[in-house]
């Protein structure tokens, strides 16, 4: 998480640019949104389904790489799940074909799913509480020894972290009691946090309940429709990077 922290201070940012590509000349609006939020971008998140539905989209995404400024991170949205050879396939298709610096895994299957992706200088993002709102919610699911499923996701995540460091959360901001939740369980642990904006997420519970007290940093929040769907998307950016810094300065001032 060295690059990501390193461009969180430098930018002064915790805005994630997430990169859901729709409708028409999707390659001209992805440079352009690449081009105006680069300078208020903490990181830039493509969600691999939207590239993969698309016959260009391993190539469109090549250039998506190239076109990101160095130093910004690029966390490729996959939510990887496999094991063994599959996954470290998987790992090599997110770093060695695309490039990204780093990635989210579903740890579905253990730390088998997740430690193909923990190479050194890449992050991988567990998910833990999702933003979701499903009927059937196994994240929600409360275990015997105590705590649920998401808890435990968090756990493991916690203890794997003293040997792969890279490692951080999924952890959406539908729910602020469960991200203030998680954010206790693991205080210094970088969450990269979707659901602000059209899932309805709070932005200001969401940095209340979710930055380090540290430091104020490890949050990445994550927008991706109020920006693609922006009149100026750079405009939209600065705005939000504003309010977020806004927010974390009473947050920091309120702790002090």
């Amino acid at each position: 998480m060295e690059q990501l922290t390193r461009r969180a201070q430098t930018a002064n940012s915790l805005l994630c640019v997430g990169l859901d590509p729709v409708g028409e000349n999707v390659e001209a609006q992805l440079q352009r949104v690449v081009a105006e939020t680069a300078e208020y971008a903490a990181g830039f998140k493509p969600n691999l389904a939207f590239f993969l539905a698309r016959p260009d989209g391993v190539a469109l995404l090549q250039r998506l790489r190239e076109w990101i400024p160095q130093g910004v991170p690029m966390i490729l949205d996959g939510k990887f799940g496999d094991i063994a050879n599959t996954a470290e396939r998987y790992a090599a298709f997110a770093y060695d074909v695309i490039g990204a610096d780093g990635v989210t895994v579903n740890p579905y299957m253990g730390e088998d799913a997740i430690l193909p992706f923990a190479r050194p200088g890449k992050a991988v993002f567990v998910l833990a509480k999702t933003s979701n709102k499903p009927v059937h919610s196994w994240q929600d699911q409360e275990l015997v020894k105590g705590g649920t499923v998401s808890d435990f996701s968090a756990d493991v995540v916690q203890t794997l972290t003293h040997e792969h460091p890279g490692l951080g959360l999924v952890v959406g901001a539908t729910n602020p009691a469960a991200l203030g939740h998680l954010r206790q369980r693991c205080p210094e642990l970088w969450f990269l946090v979707p659901g602000v904006g059209a899932q309805g997420g709070d932005l200001a519970a969401t940095v209340q309940a979710g930055c380090r007290q540290s430091d104020g940093l490890g949050v990445l929040i994550n927008t991706s429709r109020a920006l693609w769907q922006a009149a100026e998307p750079g405009a939209a950016a600065r705005d939000l990077t504003f309010q977020i810094n806004a927010l974390r300065a009473e947050r920091l001032s309120a702790t002090i």
